[in-house]
C-alpha cells in the first residue's frame, strides 16, 4: 500500500521529490535538533493521485487522522479544542521553490468557540480575533473561491473609518466585527457558511493546496522557470506558532549571506507583532534583521547560531523563515536561497575559499544565464543627476521603461513592443504576468525578502523595493515623490544595484564584467569571482568554443572573449552595402564575360575580408561558409520596383531602364518559398563561377597570410547539402581551385572541406555524406525550421506565444534545442558520420551554440565544438565547463 504522509521526524533533505523542498528541509532541520514546530507532510504522490482522479486517494484521510492524533497527544491539545485550541498551518511545498505561487492557509482550527478559548488562554483578545479574521480571509479566498479583493476592500474600509494607518490600528472589537463581515461575505459569494468544523477546515485546506498546483499563476511560473507540470506539490501541516502576540513576538526572513551581492553576514527583515505572511507580503515596512539584536538579544543570538549550523550543513546560502513567540524562537523553513547572478558567483568563490565546497561544486552553482546578466550594461551614475527616490537594492541591473501601475497594462504594452516598469505599493502572486513582462519592478513597500524581491531575483528582473518616498496611486495611475508626479507612460530608470530610481532614460555604460572580457584585466570582487569560474570552466570543458564572425573586428572581439576559432563566417554578409551593386551586375550579366567581370570585381574584396579574419584568428580554425541565401535577396524588393516603374509611367515619364531590367530579374528568380529554393549548394551547382571566385579568394588570402608569416587555418563549408552527390561535385571544384592557387603561388594550400548539416535528409544520410566531408557543422536554425516545417520569420509572431501559453513549447525551439526531434537528428548524424569517418570533426554554428541548455546537449551528444555570436562566447565557455562536471555534488538552487 502506498504511504502518503510522513512525520517531520522521518524524512530528510534527500527526499525532496517525495516530500517537496519545504517538507524535506523541515525534516532535515528537525533531524539537526533545531526548534521546528512539529508537524507532518502529505507527499507529492498524494497530490499527483488527487490531480489524476479529482478525488482523495484511498487511505489519505486515515493517514492524516493518525498523524494528527499523534500531534495532538504530543501537544496535549486537540485541533480546535474550545478552551485551548491546537491550531495548524497548511502550506504548499513543491520539489522546486515557487515563492507565493501556491496556497497557504494559517490558523486552521479556529471557529466561533475556539477563538474565545484562544483569547482566554493567550490573554490577548486582539490576537485571537486577528488570527480568526486571517483564517476566514485565507480560507475564503483560497478554499472557497471568494475574490480576495473583496476581503481587502472590507479591511481597507474599516481602517479608513477608524483612521488606522495599518492593521495594528484596529482593536479587538474592530477585528471581531471584521470576522462577522468576512463570514457574511463568504456566505453571500458562495452560498455556504464558513465551516466551523476544524476537521473539515483541515481536509479542505489540504485539497485546496493540491488544486493550486494547477492554478494560473503556478502554471505561468513553471513555464517561466522550466519546471515540469507533472511533479505535483507536497502539503506541510504544522503546529501554529504566533508572531502576532504582541511586541515580544514577531516574524522574519533571514539569509546567511546577502542574496543580492553574496557578501557574508546576517541579512533579512523582521516585523514585530506579525505573522510570517505579513513580512513577505510587504503590507508593513520591516526593520533590518540586525535591529532584532536590540529588540530580543537572546533570540537574535540563537538565530545566528542556527544560521551558522544551516549554512555549514547545506554548504550554501540558506533562506530561513522564523517566528518568535513571546521570546521563544521557532524555525519555520529553510531552503537553499535564490540569489542574483552577482551573488551566485561571489558565494561560489567564497565557499570554495572556505573549503565548504570544491571548485567543481562552485562551478556547478553558477550559470551561463547568470553570466549573461552580468555582462549587461549599467547606468552611468555620473551622468544621471539626483535620484527621484531610493529604496532597497533587491535585484541588481539597469532597466529603463514606461511606468505602469498594474499587471495587465504591463502585459499589454510589452506585447506591443514597449519597455515598461511595473510600479506597485507591493506585489502579490497575481502580479506575476506583469513582472515577467516588465523590465523592472518598483515597490513603495516591502524589503529584500518581500514577494517582489524574491520573485524578481529568481527571474533576473531588476527590482527596487521599499522606496518609502514614493506614494503610489494605482487608481489614478501615477506616483508622487516630493513635488514630482510621474504619470503612467512616463519613462523612468531603475537601478537595482544601488536601489535608485531616476527620471527619464539614464545613459548606460559597459559592466565591469564586460570590461574584463574585453581587456582581460582582473579586479577584486565580482570580476575576480567571474574570472575564477571561467578558469575552472576552461580547465574542465571538453567542448571547444568558437564564434560566428563575419568581419575582422568581430573575429578580434571573439578572440578577446576566449573564442578558439571561427565556427561560421557567412560570406554573403560581405556582399552587403556598396558591394550589392556588384552582385546585381553578376545576376544581370547577359553572358559569361559580364558575369566573370562582376565576379572578378568581387574577388579582391572577398580576399581582403578573409585575410583580415584569418589574421585576427591566426593559428586558430576559421570555417568559411560559401554563399548560402538565394540571390534575389541581393536585389531590390519586387513590389518596390513595380511601384517605382508604375509611378514613372503614371507621370508620363519613361521608367528607368535599369529598374525594368531589375524587375525582370527579380520576377524571373522569384520563388514562393525561397528558404527551400535556389540557395546553398544549389547556387554553386547552377551559377557558373560563383564558388570558384569564393574559393580563390579564400586560397589567395591563405597564401597572403603564409607569406606574411602567419598560420592561417581556413576551412571551407558547403551549405544546405541534402545528398552526397551535391557535395562530391562541389568539392571537386573547390579542390580544383585550391590546386590552381597552389600552383600559381608556389605555396601549398590545403583547406579541409566539410558541410553544414541543416536538412533532415542530410542528418539521416550522414554516413554517406561523411564519405566526402572532412567535418560537419550543424546549422540548427535551418535544421529546426525544416524539421518542424515552419519559418522562423513568420511563425514566432504568428503563434509561438499561443504555443508557449498552451505548454506545447516549454521554450522557443529556436532558443533552446528541441532535443526530442532536432536533437535526435543530431545524434543520428553524429553516430553515422563517425561510423564512416572516425576522426570526423563535428560542431554546431547555429545560435543554439550559445544557449546554456543546448550546450549541455551538444556535450552529451559528442560534438567537438560549439560556435555562437562573440558576445555569447563567455556564456558558452562557462556552460561547456559545467556540462563536463559529474552530476554528483551539484546544487540546485532554483
Amino acid at each position: 500500500m502506498v504511504r502518503y504522509v510522513y512525520d517531520f521526524t522521518e524524512g530528510g533533505r534527500d527526499q525532496a521529490d517525495l516530500l517537496g523542498g519545504k517538507g524535506a528541509n523541515l525534516a532535515e532541520m528537525t533531524r539537526l535538533g533545531l526548534p521546528v514546530p512539529p508537524g507532518f507532510t502529505v507527499t507529492t504522490e498524494a497530490c499527483r493521485a488527487f490531480l489524476a482522479t479529482g478525488t482523495e486517494p484511498d487511505g489519505l484521510t486515515h493517514e492524516i487522522t493518525g498523524h494528527l492524533t499523534a500531534l495532538e497527544q504530543a501537544a496535549g491539545r486537540r485541533l480546535g479544542q474550545p478552551d485551548d485550541p491546537l491550531l495548524l498551518s497548511v502550506r504548499s511545498g513543491a520539489r522546486f521553490s515557487m515563492p507565493g505561487m501556491m496556497e497557504t492557509i494559517l490558523d486552521i482550527g479556529l471557529n466561533d468557540d475556539s477563538v474565545l478559548g484562544l483569547a482566554k488562554v493567550s490573554g490577548n483578545e486582539r490576537f485571537a480575533w486577528d488570527s480568526y479574521r486571517r483564517l476566514v480571509q485565507m480560507f475564503g479566498s483560497t478554499v472557497m473561491g471568494v475574490d480576495g479583493a473583496l476581503f481587502e476592500h472590507a479591511i481597507a474600509d474599516l481602517k479608513r473609518t477608524r483612521g488606522a494607518v495599518n492593521d495594528l490600528g484596529l482593536d479587538a472589537a474592530d477585528l471581531a466585527g471584521l470576522v462577522v463581515t468576512y463570514k457574511e461575505l463568504v456566505r453571500r459569494e458562495t452560498g455556504e457558511d464558513f465551516p466551523q468544523s476544524p476537521d473539515e477546515q483541515l481536509r479542505r485546506a489540504v485539497l485546496a493546496v493540491f488544486e493550486s498546483w494547477n492554478g494560473e499563476r503556478a502554471r505561468l511560473y513553471r513555464r517561466r522557470e522550466h519546471i515540469a507540470d507533472d511533479l505535483g506539490t507536497a502539503v506541510n501541516v504544522q503546529t501554529m506558532v504566533f508572531g502576532n502576540l504582541g511586541a515580544d513576538s514577531g516574524s522574519g526572513v533571514a539569509f546567511t549571506r546577502d542574496p543580492a551581492t553574496g557578501r557574508p553576514g546576517l541579512y533579512g527583515d523582521y516585523l514585530a507583532n506579525a505573522q510570517g505572511e505579513d513580512v513577505v507580503a510587504g503590507i508593513r515596512n520591516t526593520v533590518p534583521l540586525t535591529a532584532l539584536e536590540e529588540l530580543d538579544p537572546v533570540s537574535y543570538g540563537q538565530l545566528r547560531a542556527h544560521m551558522r549550523v544551516l549554512e555549514s550543513h547545506y554548504r550554501d546560502l540558506c533562506d530561513i523563515e522564523f517566528t518568535i513567540e513571546r521570546g521563544r524562537l521557532w524555525m519555520l523553513q529553510t531552503r537553499v536561497g535564490k540569489r542574483t547572478a552577482e551573488a551566485a558567483f561571489a558565494i561560489a568563490a567564497e565557499l570554495a575559499d572556505e573549503e565548504l565546497i570544491s571548485p567543481d561544486e562552485g562551478l556547478a552553482r553558477v550559470s551561463g544565464e547568470g553570466l549573461a546578466r552580468l555582462m549587461f550594461p549599467r547606468f552611468d551614475t555620473s551622468a544621471v543627476g539626483e535620484a527621484l527616490a531610493h529604496g532597497l537594492p533587491a535585484s541588481p541591473g539597469a532597466a529603463v521603461g514606461a511606468a505602469v501601475f498594474d499587471s495587465a497594462e504591463a502585459v499589454r504594452r510589452a506585447a506591443a513592443g514597449e519597455k515598461v516598469v511595473l510600479v506597485r505599493q507591493e506585489t502579490t502572486p497575481d502580479d506575476l504576468p506583469g513582472m515577467i513582462a516588465a523590465q523592472a519592478v518598483l515597490t513603495s513597500r516591502g524589503g529584500k525578502t518581500s514577494h517582489a524581491a524574491v520573485v524578481a531575483r529568481g527571474m533576473g528582473r531588476v527590482c527596487v523595493c521599499g522606496a518609502e518616498e514614493i506614494t503610489v496611486d494605482a487608481e489614478a495611475r501615477r506616483f508622487t515623490v516630493g513635488g514630482t508626479t510621474v504619470e503612467e507612460g512616463t519613462v523612468i530608470s531603475v537601478d537595482g544595484s544601488r536601489g535608485a530610481v531616476y527620471a527619464g532614460a539614464a545613459p548606460l555604460v559597459d559592466s565591469a564584467v564586460m570590461r574584463y572580457f574585453e581587456t582581460g584585466r582582473r579586479s577584486a570582487g565580482l570580476v575576480e569571482s567571474v574570472a575564477r569560474a571561467m578558469e575552472r570552466a576552461d580547465g574542465a570543458r571538453r567542448l571547444e568554443v568558437r564564434a560566428n564572425a563575419d568581419t575582422p573586428e568581430d573575429a578580434a572581439r571573439a578572440r578577446r572573449f576566449g573564442a578558439q576559432g571561427v565556427g561560421l563566417c557567412r560570406t554573403e554578409h560581405m556582399f552587403l552595402g556598396e558591394r550589392r551593386k556588384l552582385v546585381e551586375a553578376m545576376i544581370l550579366a547577359r553572358d559569361e564575360s559580364g558575369r566573370e567581370k562582376a565576379l572578378g570585381a568581387l574577388l579582391p574584396l572577398q580576399r581582403e575580408d578573409f585575410t583580415g579574419i584569418l589574421a585576427a584568428m591566426d593559428g586558430l580554425p576559421v570555417t568559411i561558409r560559401l554563399i548560402d541565401p538565394p540571390l534575389h535577396e541581393f536585389l531590390p524588393d519586387r513590389t518596390e520596383l513595380a511601384v517605382r516603374i508604375a509611378a514613372a509611367e503614371a507621370r508620363g515619364a519613361v521608367p528607368d531602364p535599369h529598374d525594368i531590367e531589375l524587375l525582370e530579374a527579380v520576377s524571373r528568380m522569384h520563388e514562393e518559398n525561397p528558404m527551400l529554393g535556389l540557395r546553398g549548394v544549389r547556387l554553386g551547382l547552377v551559377v557558373p563561377g560563383l564558388v570558384a571566385m569564393q574559393v580563390r579568394a579564400i586560397a589567395e588570402a591563405v597564401v597572403e597570410r603564409i607569406r606574411a608569416g602567419g598560420s592561417p587555418k581556413a576551412e571551407i563549408m558547403v551549405p544546405l547539402v541534402g545528398a552526397v552527390e551535391e557535395l562530391r561535385i562541389e568539392r571537386e571544384e573547390v579542390e580544383r581551385v585550391l590546386a590552381e592557387v597552389s600552383e600559381e603561388s608556389g605555396v601549398p594550400v590545403h583547406c579541409p572541406v566539410g558541410t553544414m548539416i541543416e536538412l533532415p535528409r542530410a542528418a539521416l544520410t550522414a554516413g554517406r555524406i561523411a564519405e566526402e566531408a572532412e567535418f560537419f557543422s550543424f546549422g540548427t536554425n535551418d535544421l529546426t525550421q525544416t524539421t518542424w516545417g515552419f519559418s522562423r520569420d513568420d511563425v514566432e509572431a504568428a503563434f509561438f506565444s499561443a504555443y508557449l501559453d498552451k505548454g506545447i513549447f516549454a521554450t522557443s525551439p529556436f532558443e533552446t534545442l528541441d532535443r526530442d526531434g532536432v536533437g535526435r537528428l543530431v545524434r543520428i548524424a553524429v553516430d553515422e558520420g563517425r561510423a564512416t569517418r572516425p576522426d570526423l570533426k563535428i560542431g554546431v554554428c547555429g545560435e543554439h551554440g550559445g544557449d546554456p541548455d543546448s550546450v549541455h546537449f551538444f556535450h552529451a551528444a559528442g560534438l567537438d565544438y560549439v560556435s555562437c555570436s562573440p558576445f555569447r562566447v563567455p556564456v558558452a565557455r562557462l556552460e561547456a565547463g559545467r556540462a563536463a562536471l559529474p552530476e554528483a555534488g551539484t546544487s540546485d538552487s532554483r
